[in-house]
């Protein structure tokens, strides 16, 4: 059994709750990341923000990238997993919220994040069918 820290990929980066999107797109083109974790001044984790909110939730409705920052995005209360989770749990989590991506927590700090690329490499291969049945049995939630 694996935990949640053998599973993540350490030292995700934050944007800042003032951020704009189109400095959060740069920064996802940048480290080569479809979701950027928003981070407040208290350097928490208060939500996340992926390529797709930015296209749908944004641009899409006449929104400036330029002018609309990450803060609006970061709305109520991000799913998340300590370090020391079992790995069913982040399985249980990224199902059960039917989310593609989970920030990892120790001490109350972001210190890794989990995505569907670290669950297909890192998992056995009937725990990724299973996971792989939930996700996409469902409408993306981003």
């Amino acid at each position: 059994m694996a935990t949640a820290r053998e599973i993540m990929h350490p030292g995700a980066e934050c944007v800042d709750m003032d951020d704009t999107l189109a400095y959060t797109a740069r920064r996802m083109r940048d480290l080569g990341v479809g979701a950027l974790p928003i981070c407040g001044e208290d350097d928490r984790l208060h939500g996340i923000i992926t390529d797709r909110d930015i296209v749908t939730k944004c641009i899409a409705n006449g929104g400036d990238p330029n002018t609309v920052t990450a803060a609006e995005f970061a709305n109520g209360t991000p799913v998340w997993v300590s370090a020391d989770a079992a790995d069913r749990e982040v399985l249980q989590l990224l199902s059960e919220h039917k989310i593609r991506r989970l920030p990892v927590i120790e001490q109350h700090r972001l210190v890794g994040m989990i995505s569907e690329a670290d669950v297909a490499t890192r998992l056995p291969e009937h725990e990724v069918a299973e996971f792989a049945r939930s996700i996409y049995s469902a409408p993306s939630n981003g």
